[in-house]
């Protein structure tokens, strides 16, 4: 069943599941950036502190060498030791795991776009409670996967380790008759080498994993039809429910176009299906108006509407097509219509104050 399912995810996932998902926490997210940008914070501090935690540790040790022999060892002589050996060692690490936090969480920013904050990981699942569900976990494509990458780096990392070891052999011998600090000098630059040489492969490779990972995130979020027509539905509206409310608003505006009909001063029709209720007031509008028009049952209720209240009814079948065509309930009358009009009205004035 799950298969046939993924076979009907046919539709390139929409904006709005996409910005669902990741406002459940769920980005295309490539550890291996993550480990480039860590190994990138790493170099980066290697070169730029390591000659000072160089001198750091080597003043620690002197300190400590030299005051051994005259330290006490007490509670308090102790504590102080111990005190003091802690400082050293935040002094020299300190920096190095700061720009390692700072390389990490740029990764991070850098893969879901800015700083973005989600609390439905937090939220309890007490199905991943379940033994069953766990060992599925740990045994599915994805942690198979992320093993075989861990397995992966590692050996990259074995590899250059090796072979840029293996081009400083000749020069660990002489070591021997080095001092401490020259000896720390030669293994801060060999691991340079090493960070840098695993850097540049680690670039690659990352390039590949998060192009991977964007193109399963994109996989795993595809739609069935079903599933755009459902969201389409969400997001635009019911069918069903757009044309009860356009037929509402229709109904409204027929009863507001009726209400203005017993104001009319003419109804112009074709007798077979149309009517036009036509009013001027020089002194509201420089042209008549038409305030109501309509087909079939609707010019034949603006008819009965006009013989309640008197208003005369005038046959002339191209107006009333023409009018019915191009002048909306509301708009003034063409400019190339007003003699017609201007002929009908005045007949319909003469006939008023004849009456």
């Amino acid at each position: 069943m799950a298969e046939d399912n993924k076979d009907q995810k046919t539709e390139e996932p929409s904006s709005k599941r996409i910005t669902d998902s990741e406002k459940k926490g769920n980005f295309a997210h490539s550890r291996e950036i993550n480990s480039s940008f860590v190994l990138l914070a790493a170099l980066i501090g290697f070169m730029t502190l390591g000659e000072q935690s160089t001198r750091n540790v080597m003043s620690s040790w002197y300190t400590m060498i030299a005051e051994s022999g005259s330290i006490q060892l007490t509670q308090e002589s102790l504590f102080e030791v111990i005190a003091s050996s802690m400082k050293g060692f935040l002094k020299v690490i300190g920096p190095f795991l700061l720009l390692v936090m700072m390389g990490g969480v740029l990764s991070n920013l850098v893969q879901i776009g800015g700083l973005r904050f989600s609390t439905h990981p937090l939220i309890p699942k007490f199905s991943k409670l379940s033994p069953l569900k766990g060992f599925g976990r740990i045994f599915s494509k994805n942690t198979l996967m992320e093993l075989f990458k861990s397995l992966f780096k590692v050996g990259i990392i074995s590899v250059v380790s090796y072979f840029v070891i293996k081009s400083h052999w000749k020069e660990i011998p002489p070591l021997m008759g080095f001092g401490v600090g020259q000896i720390l000098s030669f293994m801060g630059f060999v691991a340079l080498e090493i960070i840098f040489n695993v850097l540049l492969i680690m670039i690659f490779l990352s390039l590949i994993d998060f192009a991977f990972q964007r193109f399963t995130y994109r996989e795993n979020l595809r739609m069935t039809k079903q599933e755009v027509k459902e969201e389409r539905k969400e997001t635009d509206g019911n069918p069903q429910i757009k044309q009860r409310i356009r037929t509402v608003q229709m109904e409204m505006a027929r009863k507001r176009m009726m209400s203005a009909v017993p104001d009319a001063d003419v109804i112009v029709t074709n007798p077979t299906h149309i009517s036009i209720a036509i009013k001027y007031d020089p002194e509201k509008t420089a042209a008549p108006v038409v305030v109501a028009k309509g087909v079939g049952p609707i010019a034949m209720r603006i008819r009965e509407i006009a013989k309640e209240h008197g208003i005369p009814l005038v046959e002339d079948k191209p107006l009333a097509r023409t009018l019915n065509k191009t002048v909306e309930v509301g708009q003034l009358i063409p400019a190339s219509l007003y003699k017609a009009v201007a002929e009908i009205l005045a007949y319909v004035f003469r006939l008023k104050n004849f009456s």
